[in-house]
């Protein structure tokens, strides 16, 4: 329900819930990036739509392969060795060379992973958009704690369920915590903290009702100088154009894929009116809501 008792509308943007397959444990998939077109279809989806899972996606290229994936308006060309990081959320468009890729897909929804070390990378990562292409040290810790994932996955009648299912979440936690450093090791790569974190969560439940830093500070029991420094550190920008952005984003995809008019999708973002909306998105990305729209769409 929306604000003066509005129904919300439904987004033409197809949401995908994590189904899981037919012997698999439950809470993780691990589904190999060559069959993967072809379980979406099972599942009567398109393979090459754009979706929107609810669900964590860890994609990994094997060596002398390539795949090519759209994430949120950024299209990413995968090398052999690449990793990269799917959040829920995110709108995702696999390419044509999707059924030649050799490689993994690990699915697994939030709170799944084992741990509040494993939780923090998961949040910590929130910010690492681009592929991941490990260097020596780390290339071969990830590629171990894999194998001893898939392992295990694979091993599923060796174990009582609930034994199994636990190993899987500490494992996961393994490669989560690899990534993590991983990724942090990279210049200008993500250092979480944990002010952050809490500002990344609160960002992610309310940026549709406040735009204002002053407003996350005083729920959070920070002061704006806080939470600035925070984000400032993590992921080098204020928390005033991160919460920005983040509105951004959400009005893009809308516009992109969504059937909202702009004067309905203006208050579904909490401006008070269709002027305010396009003022905002015309000085942080240098065009209209409705040139945008025309753009992406082709029309």
């Amino acid at each position: 329900m929306g604000k003066n008792g509005q129904v919300a509308r439904r987004s033409v943007i197809r949401d995908l819930a994590l189904r899981r397959t037919a012997g698999s444990p439950p809470g993780l998939e691990l589904v190999e990036l060559a069959g993967l077109a072809e379980r979406a279809r099972r599942h009567g989806n398109d393979p090459y739509a754009s979706l929107r899972p609810a669900f964590h996606q860890i994609v990994t290229v094997r060596p002398g392969s390539r795949l090519t994936v759209s994430v949120d308006f950024t299209r990413y060309e995968l090398s052999g060795g690449a990793w990269l990081w799917i959040r829920p959320g995110q709108v995702q468009r696999w390419g044509a060379d999707l059924p030649r890729a050799q490689g993994l897909v690990i699915a697994f929804p939030p709170g799944f992973p084992d741990t509040e070390t494993a939780a923090a990378s998961v949040v910590g990562l929130a910010t690492a958009r681009a592929p991941l292409q490990p260097d020596a040290p780390h290339a071969e810790g990830l590629r171990r704690a894999l194998e001893h994932l898939r392992y295990e996955y694979r091993a599923m009648a060796e174990l009582p369920l609930e034994s199994h299912v636990q190993v899987l979440r500490h494992l996961l936690a393994v490669l989560l915590v690899r990534l993590a450093r991983a990724y942090g090791s990279e210049p200008g790569g993500p250092t979480a903290n944990e002010t952050f974190r809490r500002f990344h969560a609160a960002v992610e439940r309310d940026f549709m009702v406040t735009r204002r830093v002053e407003d996350y500070a005083a729920a959070l029991g920070y002061s704006r100088r806080t939470l600035t420094r925070a984000t400032q550190t993590a992921i080098g920008m204020p928390a005033k154009r991160y919460i920005d952005e983040r509105v951004v984003l959400e009005a893009k995809r809308e516009l992109a894929h969504g059937p909202l008019t702009i004067t309905a999708l203006a208050t579904r973002l909490g401006f008070t009116d269709a002027s305010d909306f396009t003022t905002f998105f015309r000085q942080r990305t240098g065009t209209t809501p409705t040139a945008f729209r025309a753009t992406a769409r082709g029309t």
